[in-house]
């Protein structure tokens, strides 16, 4: 900052004339001296509001500095929205009032309407600021509310200044008030000289400006979140034997990672997580299935083995309908032939004991075939063996064509040992993981949001390097992806909504979750952080009854940082 010399005239000789030119020219350099200081610190309250991203802590932090370098006594700030002046600050340092912004208490006041008569309004109605030595002696506004407010606190509300805040596109977005700006020497209050006018008008001309970056900055972030959202349902909503997995496996994953925040001991005692890294996570798991939209939803949604649009077990049960009423009639022909050559009723029963054989063979294997399409079924080896024979089997149809009695489609699917899905199928299914990792890769995501791919994309990868879809093993999974493979098979397993499948007892999931760390797949002390500090129960208690929109934010700010890529 450059230097400032003031020039004065030659004194005089008179001592008395002396003295009042040195006072004059004191008063003088105190006054330039005390504007330079203002403006130096105008600049660095610039600077420091350029970097504040919460919006209750910036409005805070405008008053704050607002009253400081104006020496005001109290502040307001307003924000304008649908026509009326809503109370976000409210500041009285004689009274020891705070209220509103991030450590103030609420506002207990309702919002103003725009109408001139009061001075707040006046100045966001008419685009001026307002400079006022004394509320009491003003007769062009409604004072009533000031003055109403110091007879009921036995507060003196004396100077007042009100000026506008615009944003970039010169709309009011909101006004800043300050109370009683107080004289350095006697601490009294005095009206607020134009300088501090000047100044507090170009504070506010800043503050606009860092209130609508932040402000643009959230509504970015909450039109990102919505898209998450809507991706999300859509893909639950896809299919209604997974409707609500993605939402339940965030709420899971966010209060396994509050849980791992909060333990002070143990081996995940110095991992935790910030505000931030709370966030990727949570969007990380909220789009951990993206890749499902490209998954068809007759595999999503196949509840029986012969499952595909409709389950094809009825074209079986129909064709072994067919073939029961054809031996039925085959019988009845052979009884009519041999009556015809005088047949014994001894041999007429042989005819009609054989063709009742034969029906009730046909609806043995009808029924051990609706059984096999079960996926609850665990086939052995001989069930596999007796498919395989009847899949063997023909029968000659009206046309005269000979058909096997099980095609090899329906033979591949009826032999599914457990689940109800063909390996091919369940390479489709695994392919959602590639999916999630390649769609989420194209987006340009913000610096804090970079691992959000990494996190998503590795929820299907296990310790022993057997997982996909980059069969990742030890380290090289993110801390984040270990986390989430756990939660994800928890809410699969604990899942009632599966039409294949009924939701497992708390003990099988343990059992489960368990035995899948001793094989290597899971984060053995994952899973006993998960079992032993009841995190099922936890989001159960948290988020039963919670809109289905909303997960959790995650713990509050203040605790150390760990990295959001490793244990």
């Amino acid at each position: 900052m450059p230097s400032h010399s003031i020039e004065t005239a030659p004194y005089s000789t008179d001592p008395s004339l002396n003295s009042v030119l040195k006072g004059v020219v004191k008063d003088v350099k105190e006054h330039a001296d005390r504007l330079m200081g203002q403006i130096r610190e105008l600049s660095s309250i610039g600077r420091s509001l350029s970097g504040v991203y919460d919006l209750d802590d910036l409005l805070e932090k405008i008053v704050d500095n607002a009253r400081a370098f104006t020496r005001a006594d109290a502040g307001t700030l307003y924000m304008k929205e649908n026509d009326q002046l809503h109370f976000s600050i409210f500041q009285n340092d004689s009274l020891g009032i705070r209220l509103g912004g991030k450590t103030g208490g609420t506002i207990p006041y309702p919002p103003i309407a725009l109408e001139k008569s009061n001075v707040s309004a006046f100045v966001a109605l008419n685009g001026a600021s307002i400079n006022i030595p004394d509320v009491y002696d003003a007769t062009l506004h409604d004072f009533t509310g000031p003055k109403k407010f110091d007879q009921a606190t036995g507060y003196r509300s004396k100077s007042m200044l009100v000026v506008l805040l615009k944003n970039h596109e010169n709309d009011i977005i909101g006004i800043l008030q300050l109370l009683n700006a107080r004289d350095a020497r006697t601490g009294k209050a005095v009206p607020f000289s134009s300088d501090c006018e000047n100044l507090t008008q170009s504070l506010a001309s800043q503050a606009a400006v860092a209130i609508s970056n932040v402000k643009l900055i959230t509504d970015m972030e909450n039109l990102f979140e919505a898209f998450v959202k809507v991706m999300a349902t859509a893909i639950d909503e896809k299919s209604p034997a997974t409707g609500g997995h993605i939402r339940r496996v965030a709420h899971l994953t966010l209060t396994l990672a509050e849980t791992i925040h909060n333990k002070e001991t143990g081996p995940f005692k110095h991992i935790h997580f910030n505000e931030d890294q709370m966030h990727e996570l949570r969007i990380a798991s909220w789009m951990h299935d993206i890749g499902k939209v490209t998954t068809p939803v007759e595999i999503i949604e196949k509840s029986k083995k012969l499952e595909t649009i409709f389950d094809r077990i009825e074209h079986v049960r129909l064709r072994m309908d067919y073939l029961v009423q054809k031996t039925r009639n085959q019988g009845l022909k052979k009884q009519v032939e041999a009556l015809k050559k005088g047949a014994s009723s001894g041999e007429l029963s042989a005819i009609e004991d054989e063709t009742r054989r034969q029906v009730r063979q046909l609806l043995e294997i009808r029924e051990f075939l609706t059984q096999c399409n079960e996926p609850g079924e665990t086939l052995d080896d001989d069930k596999i063996e007796r498919l395989a024979a009847i899949a063997e089997k023909t029968y000659i149809d009206d046309s005269g064509e000979r058909r096997p009695l099980l095609t090899p489609n329906e033979l591949e699917n009826l032999s599914i040992r457990k689940g109800s899905i063909t390996e091919a199928e369940r390479k489709i299914m695994k392919e959602h993981a590639y999916m999630t990792l390649k769609m989420l890769s194209q987006i340009p995501f913000t610096k804090k949001f970079r691992n959000i791919p990494h996190f998503a994309g590795a929820h299907h990868e296990c310790l022993d390097g057997s997982g996909y879809p980059l069969g990742l093993k030890g380290e090289e999974i993110p801390f984040e992806g270990k986390l989430m493979a756990v939660t994800d098979i928890a809410e699969a397993l604990t899942s009632a909504d599966r039409p294949y499948k009924k939701a497992m007892p708390p003990a099988e999931v343990q059992r489960v979750l368990r035995s899948l760390a001793r094989q290597g797949k899971l984060d053995p002390d994952l899973v006993e952080l998960f079992i032993e500090e009841d995190v099922y129960g936890a989001y159960q208690r948290k988020y039963e009854n919670q809109p289905r929109e909303e997960p959790g934010l995650g713990p509050a700010p203040g605790r150390r940082q760990a990295s959001g890529d490793s244990a």
